[in-house]
């Protein structure tokens, strides 16, 4: 019998606006003459929801922002109730939704986690076996007697997430909180969460922008989309498609970011164009496939020893590669006219995600710039990963071995 059972669960709110004078009495006559009155505009966070979880297993929600991910855990862990369906759940439930909800900035550290364990359910005696394990997770032994609201944000989120995860329960509802912290901090929180669910067995749901992470601890991704679900199934395959959505979303915002160009005024830079590995234009890549990039440029004057250069960089403008022709294009002599430069690229070796190309062009024996420019042209890569590159930006040509050296 599965520990949670969702059937058809449907959660509205009303869009709050503002109500005239005349609207309200006007509605108030209605009401008072049993007439249909205007009902203010209805929002649905979650649309007819349902899924079923085994004990023991670890399920991961991932979407936009406004999916309904967090409005579907509020209800598992029976904060919010829902307009329509039902929600079951068999067993204990420690919701780690709001982390550091219930601190009080008067009461010192150790005077909280009494109070916030008060407030998650923990049994005082409990707390108190538990203490200097909770004060030794947290970081914060020299400040435990401290008033919290001398705490940094960062000191805050610590305390709490320490006190939550010390919570027995038999299912465990995670939103959002393996960010808190340093880097440091957020290492001990993964480690502390692969516990919970490899060595301890707990029914965990996780709820993270850390695609990667959810990918990694999961055994089933839910994938949310305007209060529905999308798609659900394998980590990889669910998580793939999300990235694809969100690349998709990424490359139509950045394509309102305007280029940064600059020159001497000798050429003009007339389109960028990619191809795939049959010839065909195209406005994605495929990973590990062959494919080329297209330069079209207007010389205005004639130019000596020129030599073409491209690149990619994220949108964020992190410069991934540069390539350039000087080794393999001799051009002493450019006359004035429109060329097409082209340059073919062997099993791009770029991870999936939303890139920008980047291009210039320098002259004569000094090498002076005549032309560059960034973020001239966003493309996609798409295709299907191996799982032995799946972190980064670029694969490599690797491969390994193991060699029995002693018995």
């Amino acid at each position: 019998m599965p520990i949670i059972e969702v059937k058809n669960l449907t959660k509205e709110y009303k869009l709050g606006h503002l109500t005239s004078l005349k609207q309200t009495a006007l509605n108030t006559l209605r009401r008072l003459t049993f007439r249909p009155v205007h009902e203010r505009e209805r929002f649905k966070a979650l649309d007819d929801v349902s899924f079923s979880i085994e004990e023991g297993e670890v399920v991961g929600i991932i979407g936009h922002n406004g999916a309904g991910k967090s409005t579907l855990l509020k209800h598992l862990a029976n904060i919010s109730k829902p307009t329509k369906g039902e929600v079951i759940v068999r067993g204990s439930v420690a919701p780690l939704i709001e982390v550091g909800a219930g601190v009080n900035p008067e009461l010192t550290g150790r005077e909280n986690i009494f109070l916030n364990a008060a407030i998650l359910g923990i049994p005082k005696k409990v707390v108190k076996q538990k203490m200097d394990e909770i004060i030794e997770f947290s970081e914060l032994e020299q400040f435990i007697d401290t008033p919290v609201k001398r705490y940094s944000s960062g000191m805050k989120v610590k305390l709490g997430f320490s006190i939550a995860t010390s919570m027995e329960a038999d299912i465990l509802i995670v939103d959002e909180v393996l960010a808190v912290g340093d880097l440091a901090f957020q290492r001990k929180c993964f480690d502390r969460m692969e516990e919970l669910i490899k060595r301890q067995g707990k029914t965990v749901l996780l709820v993270s922008h850390n695609i990667r992470q959810v990918q990694r601890l999961c055994h089933r991704v839910i994938l949310l989309d305007h209060g529905r679900i999308n798609m659900e199934g394998d980590p990889q395959l669910v998580c793939d498609s999300f990235y694809e959505q969100s690349d998709r979303k990424i490359k139509t915002n950045t394509e309102l970011v305007q280029t940064r160009t600059e020159g001497s005024g000798e050429i003009e830079l007339v389109s960028i164009s990619l191809s795939d590995h049959s010839g065909q234009k195209v406005e994605s890549l495929s990973y590990n496939q062959n494919c080329s990039i297209h330069f079209i440029i207007h010389a205005l004057k004639e130019l000596d020893e020129v030599t073409f250069g491209f690149g990619f960089h994220t949108t964020d403008f992190l410069y991934l590669t540069t390539h350039n022709s000087e080794e393999q294009l001799t051009i002493h002599c450019l006359a004035q006219g429109l060329y097409e430069i082209a340059c073919t690229i062997n099993r791009l070796p770029l991870l999936t995600g939303v890139y920008s190309i980047r291009f210039g062009i320098t002259a004569g024996q000094a090498a002076r710039t005549i032309f560059y420019g960034e973020n001239l042209k966003h493309f996609q890569v798409v295709g299907k990963i191996p799982i032995t590159v799946r972190d980064g930006f670029f694969a490599l040509d690797a491969n390994w071995k193991t060699t029995h050296i002693q018995k």
